[in-house]
């Protein structure tokens, strides 16, 4: 018997490992596609664990608006980035009834977050991430659809932010 679950257990770890790297596609796959239906970075990542996190689509949706383009177009911290530091707060964020053990815990999930996106993309500051292109201004705008960076890099941003939070939660 022993034996026969010892044959059993790397194929079990195998398939283990393929269906959690599925469940990641999937929700990268998510949010990939709302970012191509036209919402922002932030938006996107955020509406990805809704269903997971079981909260009001259209609320995350409102709330996670104005961190695009790094927050307002501003280029600062990149929306991929700050979508997934909502998602962060919102299942290990301090509440009322919480002590400070949750702050702690969401700061270095957070920090995290924030390091492997940098690791992976050079940087997590939206400005540096698209080469310095102007997203505030109207040739910026023109810029950002002539080099179709949206595709190029903030779909790629937006999926990876996905993928990093499912590697750390």
């Amino acid at each position: 018997m022993k034996g026969e679950i010892d044959k059993c257990f790397p194929v079990f770890c195998r398939l283990f490992h393929f269906l959690r790297r599925s469940e990641v596609m999937q929700k990268s796959e998510i949010a990939a596609e709302i970012f191509i239906k036209g919402y922002n970075c932030a938006q996107s990542v955020f509406y990805a664990f809704c269903d997971e996190l079981g909260f009001d689509k259209d609320t995350a949706l409102k709330i996670s608006c104005g961190f695009g383009g790094g927050m307002a177009r501003k280029e600062e911290v990149c929306g991929a980035v700050t979508g997934g530091i909502m998602v962060i707060g919102l299942k290990y964020g301090r509440g009322e009834n919480d002590d400070t053990s949750s702050m702690i815990k969401t700061y270095e999930m957070t920090r995290t977050l924030m390091e492997r996106f940098a690791k992976r993309h050079g940087s997590f500051i939206c400005r540096n991430l698209l080469n310095g292109c102007e997203l505030g201004t109207p040739g910026g705008q023109k810029e950002y659809k002539e080099k179709e960076l949206r595709k190029k890099i903030c779909k790629p941003c937006v999926e990876s932010a996905v993928q990093i939070i499912e590697e750390i939660k």
